[in-house]
This record gives structure tokens, sequence and C-alpha cells, in this order.
């Protein structure tokens, strides 16, 4: 019976998230596959909103696998220092599109084992790319998704792995890309990671941590670490 109601609980949460978010995709702005790789390298440790900022001026500078490859890398770091980390994202890029060419002929691969082989790409990432840019179902976990589907005791998990594989045995394969976007969105806009708003977010009544009013936000620290 437990089980019944968890899963009917599951199923209310993702009919609410596509009622308020039905139409989801990536918030990083790019033109192909090797576009938005590059992109999600960026966007690690940095807001997408500053990632849009820089790529339209890389891209331009760099239109394609070969030019990145071929990239002066201190042109490269100066072009992408406004994300952070610039010096280790510029030598991935760099030799991230080299491997695509050596191995790939200059196309991003559509599968999660050879994307996450190449440089600087880890399972975010890739799973980015493969849901965004192949159109596969994938559940992306970045710190939005991790902080929420903590919140929501869909996991007991900080491991990000973990968090993947546990919100893929709850959430049906084919809403896997668009509840992991649904979170992000709800993360942005409600699930706050110091002040969330639960007074007015539309999951208030199905989830386990919401702060009532006349409680203090540190109920949320046992399961709140982004």
């Amino acid at each position: 019976m437990k089980r019944t109601s968890e899963n009917q609980r599951v199923t209310e949460i993702i009919g609410i998230l596509s009622g308020c978010y039905p139409d989801v995709k990536t918030q990083l702005d790019h033109g192909d596959a090797f576009q938005l790789l590059v992109a999600t390298i960026l966007s690690a440790q940095c807001t997408d909103r500053q990632v849009n900022r820089v790529t339209p001026g890389l891209f331009r500078k760099f239109p394609n696998p070969q030019a990145f490859a071929d990239a002066d890398p201190t042109l490269l770091e100066n072009l992408v220092r406004p994300t952070g980390y610039f010096r280790s994202k510029a030598r991935h890029i760099r030799e991230c599109a080299r491997a695509i060419i050596g191995q790939y002929g200059g196309r991003v691969p559509d599968s999660l084992d050879a994307l996450i082989k190449l440089p600087g790409v880890g399972r975010k990432t890739a799973n980015v790319v493969l849901g965004a840019a192949f159109g596969q179902q994938t559940i992306v976990v970045d710190t939005h998704v991790k902080r929420i589907a903590r919140r929501l005791g869909l996991t007991g998990s900080a491991d990000p792995g973990r968090i993947e594989q546990d919100l893929m045995k709850v959430i049906p394969k084919a809403a896997w890309s668009a509840f992991s976007l649904q979170l992000i969105y709800l993360g942005r806009e409600y699930c706050i990671a110091r002040k969330p708003r639960c007074a007015v977010c539309p999951l208030n009544a199905l989830c386990p941590s919401a702060i009532r009013p006349e409680e203090s936000p540190e109920k949320l620290d046992g399961r709140d670490d982004a």
C-alpha cells in the first residue's frame, strides 16, 4: 500500500510540473550538438545566463570543432574567462574537439559511453547533450535537481550518479528529460537553495520538506547541501 501511495504521489508531482512547465528546453543557446557540448562544459560552476553572454562571440571566432582544436590556448582562455575555471575549461574544450575530430570524424557521438570518454565530459554534460541535441530520454542532475529531488524525498543520496539512478527508478522513462528540466525551472522560480518559496510552490502539498508558516528554513538543513 505504501508503494502504491508513493507511486501516486510521484504521478501527481509529474502532472503538476507538466502543467506548470509544459514546454521545457535547455537554457543554453546553441546551434548544433558541438556548440551545446561546449556551452555545457562552460556551464560548470557558472550560470546559463553568463555562458550565453560568452558563447556568441566564442562561436563566431571558433565556428566548428577544427577551429577549437587549432585555437590559440591563451586566446581561448581569455574568451571563456568570464565563465570561471577558464584554464581547465579551455583545455578540456580543445582536447574534446581534437578527440571528436580524431575519433568521430568531427561529429559529436550520440551515446553516453562515448561522450563520457571525451575530455571534460561527465554524466551531467553527456546527458544534457543526449537529451537536448539527440532527443534521447536522460536525467540531468545539476544542483537544482539534486536539491529538489532530496527535498521531495525521491532520493536520500547526495551523489549525482546515485540520484540519477534513483530518479530513473521512480520516473517513467518517457518523462525523464522533461522531468529534470522541470525541476530546474522549479528550482529557479520556487525551490531556491537558501530561501525556498514554499508557501507558493505548486508542489507544497506533496513535499515532505515544505516549510510551513510557523517553521524555520533550518528544517531543510538535513536535505539541502546546494
